[in-house]
């Protein structure tokens, strides 16, 4: 008979692209084919898109009130993205660790290098498109940003898909379902590694 000796902290996933990379989307599904894993849920001043619910997709908030909580010390990592600030709330993470909960980051490289500083034993994910060509009709094909915006975001993508080399493993977001599969594959390969399992044979 085996059994744990103690229960296990879950383990943090940081997965990063740049924008239209198609990260939001396979972290939801990832959710959905894997509901015992988390997705953290960040607090942000910008704006809700269409269909976004608060404390769901994000928890919005202004921006003085998010500066308030930056001051205090309440965020395991933030950044400015896009005009707007991201932040990860250092109390949700702690209990959902404590909790055995394995919880998805979805945050830019910006966010993940303060989350590698702090935090041992973290997965790092970075997704990419198959070409900067696709990433940029995958922006325009959102209809929600302006000529500008896409410009902006074709030109962070350049400089955020440099910092791949430093995840652990990338996906290539051709196939969302080979996407899904292999980001799957991750998870539970990394869930099976020895170093974090502490099991005693009676």
């Amino acid at each position: 008979m085996q059994k744990k000796t103690k229960k296990q902290e879950g383990i943090l996933f940081v997965i990063s692209a740049p924008s239209g990379a198609g990260k939001t989307a396979l972290c939801n599904e990832t959710i959905k084919a894997m509901p015992e894993i988390k997705l953290s849920v960040s607090y942000t001043t910008r704006k809700p898109r269409p269909g976004e619910v608060s404390d769901v997709h994000y928890t919005f908030v202004s921006r003085k009130r998010f500066e308030t909580m930056l001051k205090k010390g309440e965020f395991a990592e933030w950044a400015m993205v896009h005009g707007n600030l991201y932040g990860t709330s250092l109390k949700r993470l702690a209990l959902m660790c404590k909790k055995g909960h394995d919880t998805i980051l979805d945050i830019d490289v910006h966010g993940a290098r303060q989350i590698r500083r702090k935090f041992k034993n973290t997965v790092f994910i970075f997704i990419l498109p198959p070409s900067i060509e696709v990433l940029g009709k995958r922006l325009r094909g959102r209809m929600s940003d302006s000529d500008e915006q896409v410009r902006l975001r074709l030109k962070n993508a350049a400089e955020e898909i440099r910092d791949y080399k430093n995840y652990d493993y990338v996906i290539i977001n051709d196939n969302l379902k080979k996407a899904l599969k292999e980001l799957e594959s991750i998870i539970i390969a990394e869930r099976l590694r020895t170093m974090r399992r502490s099991i005693k044979w009676t």
